[in-house]
């Protein structure tokens, strides 16, 4: 027991020294806090009192063409906001929102019942009270029911008839109240966006010590010093009542934006908005209706496209023109659009793009800009895939450079005939592309299959010659997105359809369909000599300057590769000498598209297309689609040219005339190029 009691005593006394030391080390570290480094916390204890909040949304960045010149600014307007007085009460808001909304006119606004109901129960104070029982009131004071609950019953009991008896002053009041009240309370209030009359201006700026919190004050909003070129793919922002629409509120809240945030909604605003949106001011909370900046907000960063605006309009002009002509033309009861694209093939860098679209208006064509569908409106090509297909037929080893077939009608066991346009007799590879020649991709097409062509022949693809096809066409960025740096992009119409028949369409482009951007990326790869670059629209950031000036340089686009083409080099130049042939040679089928001095190369297409002319979701007439695609000079190219007119003209019993808006198009806007980058 004598050594059970030690070895007790001996572990009291451990504990016993170490609750002395933690004791003491609590002294010294409440004597460091309290004393040594008592300020230091002081401050600290300080700065976690405070809010800091995030108001006044400053300007969005410019955006410059590739030449520097500001297509997209800020315009400063006068805008009308209130600011609650501390000291103001509910009957106090409610008389100057009587005597205000004299002052000012509110378009468009939308007096719910809800807003009513809330401006009646302070004006009609005694009347509404008389609507609670005592027994509600005994309630209340009991904390049986609570304040808000009480008032959620005199709203209820307020009768529509007794709404109805509002003056049209009165309802215009309600509204301003509501506007004056919404949100946080002592927060600033935006009251009138914009369009402030004369008078309005001069009543808010001459009497503001006068109107108990309402002020003028300066927003902004986008500008445009070229008007309406190009802007439907400059995009749109939200306004300054606005904030981030309902269907964009989980996009941009998860990018860690406000409410009341002002954003891009479409196209290039919306795809660069963390570049271009303006920094808010930064202010310290004091109290529930002081605040304090400490750091002014700044104008987002500016960008630089890569368009060329000056081209871009004249661009707009001649497409209009032409379109508008054209509807002048037979056989164009079905064609209403045509679409350019001009692009650096070397960078992916696009210099200009257009839409334009006719509509019947009062019984006469009005032109309207159909731009956006560039990306998302898919055609079938015709003849411009061949030189894809032909590089197939190289790869494979079904053809060989210089390898003469005969043109002539393809029959096929059980199918109608296939024939080219016309019988074109005994041709070889570069004749094939110069005069578009369809049974020669058939007949290659067939040899790729495992096959070897013989008239009434029954047809049976061997192999996997649909995918070697579909691959190369891929690999140009055909049937796969081009990754423009735009929000929206279509990949076109694809299929898994691998019947024997559809191939030999496949490979003269009378079965998938491409968007003219997809086109654009394809001729450029060609014309670059087989490295398919992103196509882009930016070109340079830039920082926000304080000055009309553009500011420093932060990053520059460079070319992103996305791929290769596989094929042999002597293959690809092969091809290229059939695209130099198609617009240079005495019978090549795009001689006169561009000006032979520029020395061009290219590929026209004209495809069957068909319409659902009734709208009633079904197919029920055929057309005819036309698309140009070229680049210039032959010897290391510096622009491609996409042009593309569907259903430009229909087969009839009338008359066997075909439009040539697309020669027409892409023939002026050439030669407008050639004007700016001779």
């Amino acid at each position: 027991m004598k050594g059970y009691k030690n070895i007790i005593n001996n572990r009291i006394k451990k504990y016993i020294i170490i609750a002395i030391f933690l004791f003491l080390l609590l002294i010294i570290r409440t004597f460091n806090v309290m004393i040594i480094n008592h300020n230091k916390y002081k401050k600290i204890i300080k700065n976690l009192s405070y809010d800091i909040v995030e108001k006044d949304i400053s300007p969005r960045g410019r955006i410059y063409d590739r030449n520097y010149n500001i297509i997209v600014d800020n315009i400063a307007i006068n805008s009308i906001y209130y600011k609650k007085n501390k000291k103001m009460s509910k009957n106090d808001e409610l008389k100057l929102s009587d005597r205000i909304s004299k002052k000012i006119n509110l378009e468009n606004i939308d007096i719910t019942e809800e807003i009513k109901k809330d401006y009646y129960i302070i004006k009609y104070k005694e009347k509404v009270e008389k609507k609670i029982t005592e027994d509600e009131y005994r309630k209340k004071e009991e904390r049986k029911i609570s304040s808000k609950e009480l008032d959620e019953l005199k709203k209820k009991r307020i009768t529509s008839e007794e709404l109805n008896e509002l003056t049209e002053e009165e309802k215009k009041s309600s509204y301003l109240y509501y506007l004056m009240n919404k949100g946080y309370s002592y927060d600033e209030k935006l009251i009138k966006y914009k369009d402030l009359t004369e008078e309005e201006y001069n009543y808010f700026s001459l009497n503001e010590d006068k109107l108990g919190g309402f002020y003028i004050k300066k927003t902004w909003e986008r500008t445009y010093p070229y008007g309406d070129t190009f802007k439907s793919i400059l995009g749109t922002v939200s306004t300054g009542t606005q904030g981030i629409p309902l269907e964009y509120k989980e996009e941009y809240l998860k990018k860690g934006y406000s409410l009341d945030d002002r954003v891009g909604l479409s196209f290039i605003e919306k795809e660069y908005d963390e570049l271009l949106r303006g920094t808010k001011s930064k202010y310290k909370v004091k109290n529930s209706y002081e605040k304090e900046l400490i750091k002014e907000g700044n104008r987002g960063k500016d960008i630089v496209l890569t368009i060329d605006i000056n081209l871009q309009k004249d661009i707009e002009e001649i497409l209009a023109n032409e379109v508008l002509n054209a509807k002048n033309e037979p056989n164009t009861k079905y064609y209403d659009h045509s679409f350019v694209i001009i692009e650096d093939p070397n960078t992916g860098e696009v210099l200009a793009m257009a839409g334009k679209r006719a509509i019947l208006e009062n019984g006469k064509y009005k032109i309207v800009d159909y731009t956006p569908a560039i990306l998302t409106s898919p055609m079938t090509p015709g003849s411009v895939v061949k030189a894809a297909s032909m590089l197939v037929g190289y790869n494979e080893g079904a053809i060989k450079i210089g390898e003469y077939m005969q043109d002539e009608c393809v029959k096929i066991k059980s199918t109608p005939k296939k024939c080219s346009w016309r019988t074109l007799g005994y041709i070889n590879d570069i004749d094939a592309l110069a005069l578009s020649s369809n049974v020669y991709q058939f007949k290659t097409a067939i040899r790729v299959a495992g096959a070897s062509y013989s008239y009434n022949m029954p047809f049976v693809i061997n192999n996997n010659a649909f995918e070697k096809y579909r691959k190369m066409y891929r690999s140009f960025g055909l049937g796969v997105k081009t990754e423009i740096d735009l929000p929206i992009e279509s990949s076109g119409y694809t299929s898994d359809d691998e019947t024997s028949g559809l191939l030999l369409d496949y490979v003269m482009g009378q079965f998938e369909t491409y968007t003219p951007v997809q086109l654009s990326q394809y001729i450029s790869t060609i014309a670059n000599g087989g490295t398919r670059l992103k196509t882009h629209l930016l070109k340079e950031i830039h920082a926000s300057s304080e000055n009309d000036n553009i500011g420093a340089l932060i990053k520059e686009i460079k070319p992103t590769t996305l791929n290769k083409i596989e094929t042999k080099e002597e293959y690809f130049n092969r091809v290229k000498e059939g695209l130099h042939a198609v617009t240079t040679a005495s019978n090549g089928l795009g001689r006169n598209y561009i000006d032979i001095t520029h020395d061009p190369s290219g590929k026209t297409g004209t495809s069957q297309s068909f319409i659902d002319t009734d709208l009633d979701g079904k197919i029920d007439t055929e057309t005819i689609s036309t698309a140009f695609i070229g680049y210039a000079p032959t010897q290391n190219p510096t622009v491609t040219f996409t042009v593309t007119s569907p259903d430009s003209s229909f087969p009839n019993n009338y008359s066997n005339f075909a439009s040539l808006v697309n020669l027409h198009i892409t023939k002026k806007i050439s030669n407008k190029y050639y004007e700016y980058y001779n």
